[in-house]
């Protein structure tokens, strides 16, 4: 097999595999500060393409010996299959499907199991709640409470969940699931093709890097304490289309995932330990999620702001209030806080 040609196919081969290598949790992938090198790669894709299409046509011009012909054509289709693996079963869209519809029903027709955990959204008198059991397939689900457009996402490697609203430059925007970088999900935009970090809502790479997405107020609660709080409020149910891929025992929510990367190190301080991580300005602390289950309440100062981080007696619904500055501790029993001479 002629160089020219073995240049073309091999060059085509590594560009399409570092492409998926650097925005996949592959292994050693997530380590490596190799974001700019993934959306270089990522944006001047079509231009990688085609100089390696062309040098391949450059070597397959000089022809080949009758009996020579086997070598070219298997190395050709090995590169084939990299190139189609590389993009239709190893992006991260392709994997993660988005609902193909959008079902919510009130407490008395929820098929969701009472201790299922959610993320909970109310806005203008609408409250809407989103299991995790399903957002850890799809990812992002888009809609709208209360008249405002909501992107609620959730990242199953980080065990974070966000919400957003999918506000660029004034205007409603369409996010993809393009990758993952050091173990966050990351998408893009369909305007600008910025890619958007999930757990900050930050745009890290193209156009508008360094624009944030406006925060939509949200809770991680359980079903039943969502409807407790919001008797009339919604939960989204299973789409019968992504059915086969949701954790429908709820394992990963109770930290019982076996996989590699959604594992759970029930000791703390661990690399897949889990905590509740808070930032108010500039400082930014995380608090165990061990401590946090023995005491449920904690009371402690961000910067210069007292705050509260507390979790129900459920062990799964958790909170965090600002409390009067200056004022006494707040203390917890069973779901009522009280101090400074009230209770809530």
């Amino acid at each position: 097999m002629n160089k020219i040609l073995c240049t073309g196919l091999a060059g085509l081969a590594v560009f399409e595999i570092l492409r998926v290598y650097f925005i996949m949790p592959l292994p050693g992938s997530q380590g490596w500060d190799s974001l700019g090198a993934a959306y270089f790669l990522h944006t001047h894709r079509w231009f990688f393409r085609i100089a390696f299409l062309l040098v391949i046509a450059a070597g397959s011009i000089r022809g080949f010996p009758v009996g020579a012909r086997k070598l070219p054509l298997t190395a050709s289709l090995i590169t084939l299959a990299v190139v189609l693996i590389g993009n239709f079963q190893m992006t991260a869209e392709s994997m993660f499907k988005q609902p193909r519809t959008l079902t919510f029903r009130p407490q008395s027709e929820n098929k969701v199991d009472d201790d299922a955990v959610v993320i909970g959204v109310e806005h203008q008198g609408e409250a809407k709640a989103y299991p995790i059991r399903f957002l850890v397939y799809h990812h992002q689900v888009r809609d709208t409470v209360g008249g405002k457009p909501v992107l609620v996402t959730y990242c199953s490697v980080c065990r974070t969940g966000r919400c957003f609203e999918p506000i660029v430059k004034g205007h409603r925007e369409t996010f993809r699931l393009v990758g993952m970088d050091h173990f966050n999900a990351m998408f893009e935009d369909a305007t600008t093709r910025s890619w958007w970090r999930q757990s900050t809502g930050e745009a890290v790479a193209g156009p508008l890097k360094g624009a944030m997405l406006p925060e939509a107020d949200s809770a991680q609660l359980t079903v039943r304490k969502w409807f407790e709080l919001h008797p009339d409020g919604l939960v989204m149910q299973a789409d019968e289309a992504s059915a086969e891929h949701y954790d429908t025992e709820g394992k990963f929510e109770r930290g019982e995932s076996k996989g590699k990367l959604t594992r759970t190190e029930h000791s703390s301080w661990k690399d897949k330990s889990w905590v509740v991580g808070l930032q108010i300005g500039e400082v930014c602390k995380a608090y165990d999620w061990n401590r946090l289950s023995e005491e449920r309440i904690i009371n402690d100062t961000i910067g210069v702001t007292p705050i509260i981080l507390l979790l129900a007696a459920d062990q799964q619904s958790f909170a965090v209030f600002e409390r009067p500055s200056g004022g006494e501790a707040f203390i917890l029993r069973d779901d009522v806080l009280s101090g400074n001479g009230r209770t809530y």
